[in-house]
């Protein structure tokens, strides 16, 4: 079974990508959207295709939303906040309806090159936060795919990680092999991972909770 894996490069979509690979042929996709970090996020992208040796990849871009901005990852303007792990409100990181945009593409992709499936490492820990991370969401979009593709088109969105704390995304990660060391999380940083904005917070929360050292540097003691 031929399978889209839409990875970001960060710890969700590497463990996603480890999945994926047990369970089907994969063909990888990347879109950068204009964000701080993209350059980073690429290289850990094609490092970790590497790892699965996925010959078959495509990296595009959907800059326009920088353009339409709203969003601290994509607006210089607006500052990355500092994590805060309790707060329900919806951060400054958030980049207004882009998992839509990259279904699409993936959707796109995968109903020309015959894929079955679309793995997705969404978490819906972040979705208190994310409206784009929850459960829902991706029942919603794969009603979509089944109303706005071929008739013959079968293909599902698959979120194998979704229900998961970010803890126990790394000990499958662990478990299973997956490349954690090649993966990148920061939101503002691209050489040495700044340990205080949302997603870092998160990503190292999961490991100590999980006992484990996470192998990417930070500028913070962790």
């Amino acid at each position: 079974m031929l399978a889209v894996v839409l990875a970001s490069g960060g710890m969700d979509s590497c463990v996603t990508t480890a999945i994926a690979a047990r369970e089907c042929e994969l063909a990888m996709l990347h879109v950068s959207y204009g964000q701080r970090t993209e350059k980073r996020e690429e290289k850990a992208f094609n490092e970790i295709a590497d790892f699965y040796q996925v010959t078959r990849r495509m990296v595009t871009s959907i800059a326009h939303l920088a353009r339409i901005g709203g969003s601290s990852l994509t607006d210089r303007k607006i500052e990355v906040s500092p994590a805060n792990l309790e707060s329900k409100e919806i951060p400054t990181s958030y980049v207004p309806f882009r998992n839509a945009h990259l279904l699409s593409i993936a959707t796109s992709w995968g109903e020309v090159i015959g894929a079955r499936r679309i793995y997705i490492g969404a978490v819906a820990e972040d979705s208190s936060g994310y409206p784009d991370c929850r459960p829902d969401y991706y029942k919603a979009f794969n009603r979509v795919i089944e109303i706005g593709t071929r008739p013959e088109t079968r293909i599902e969105i698959v979120t194998p990680v979704i229900e998961l704390r970010k803890s126990e995304i790394a000990k499958l990660g662990v478990e299973i092999g997956a490349p954690l060391h090649l993966s990148w999380s920061c939101y503002q940083n691209e050489e040495v991972a700044c340990g205080v904005c949302d997603s870092c917070a998160l990503r190292l929360r999961g490991f100590r909770e999980a006992g484990l050292r996470d192998p990417i540097p930070y500028q913070i003691d962790i």
